[in-house]
């Protein structure tokens, strides 16, 4: 009961901001989600935690619906000195160092796509790829249920089954194609192109949550959401699915 409170509660905070917050709250609300999930990525991987770290992935966040020309780059080299610096003034390893300049581009980069996605489609759109994300998942869950029999990954999260994904990819798509047609008005081969896509990288994206904390030998990500975990547990399969969708919308004419 805990947890279906706690994710209604969630859900309705999340489309109230989506829905009714102006682009520059939504951006700073957006940051704040990825400094705690920066936070928890770091716990997870095992590696210390530190305000640059925190500061960049904030930095990163923001910067996305304003990219333009060489902001790249620059991001890029940045992270580059980061570990650097760390390696070579603070003593960390490199391995350490490399897991924290991580940070921006596994949270940073894919939170701040997913405001120029708002910036750039309206809250409408935004909701279509968060919408085919929770499908996907829910689909994976109940058809994994019904008729999971083969696992998909046991060395990783022996619960999720080949069937759960394929359901996941089929409802997950489906709902891509019939919501989006009238929201992104493409062609139908385009939208299950996409909608494939999208669930299939956030698949992936569900999945390497998974591998670092079982790595780490954690369950959750933390407990700041009651029956849910932790906030990266529940942005995990979004941020590897925001970049596809996020490409996808630049490249349209």
């Amino acid at each position: 009961m805990t947890r279906l409170f706690s994710g209604l509660a969630l859900g309705a905070v999340a489309l109230g901001a989506i829905l009714f917050l102006p682009l520059p709250a939504l951006r700073i609300l957006a940051c704040g989600v990825a400094v705690l999930a920066a936070h928890e990525y770091l716990r997870v991987a095992q590696t210390t935690t530190s305000f640059p770290v925190l500061a960049l992935v904030a930095a990163a966040c923001w910067l996305v619906p304003d990219w333009r020309g060489d902001l790249a780059l620059r991001l890029s080299m940045l992270v580059a000195a980061w570990v650097a610096m760390t390696v070579l003034w603070r003593g960390t390893s490199v391995q350490n160092a490399g897991a924290q300049a991580f940070a921006p581009l596994y949270i940073g980069l894919p939170l701040g796509m997913l405001l120029a996605v708002h910036a750039q489609g309206g809250p409408r759109v935004t909701l279509l790829l968060i919408g085919t994300v929770v499908v996907s998942d829910s689909a994976q869950y109940y058809t994994g249920r019904m008729f999971g029999r083969r696992a998909l990954a046991p060395a990783i999260s022996p619960k999720k089954t080949q069937e759960g994904a394929i359901g996941g990819v089929v409802f997950g798509t489906l709902f891509m194609i019939l919501v989006g047609r009238a929201f992104l008005a493409a062609p139908v081969w385009s939208l299950a192109v996409l909608g494939a896509l999208v669930v299939a990288a956030g698949i992936c994206g569900d999945l390497f949550e998974s591998r670092l904390k079982r790595t780490a030998g954690l369950k959750d990500s933390s407990s700041i959401i009651p029956g849910h975990g932790g906030v990266l547990d529940r942005i995990d399969a979004l941020l590897f699915a925001a970049p596809v969708f996020y490409f996808y919308l630049q490249s349209r004419p």
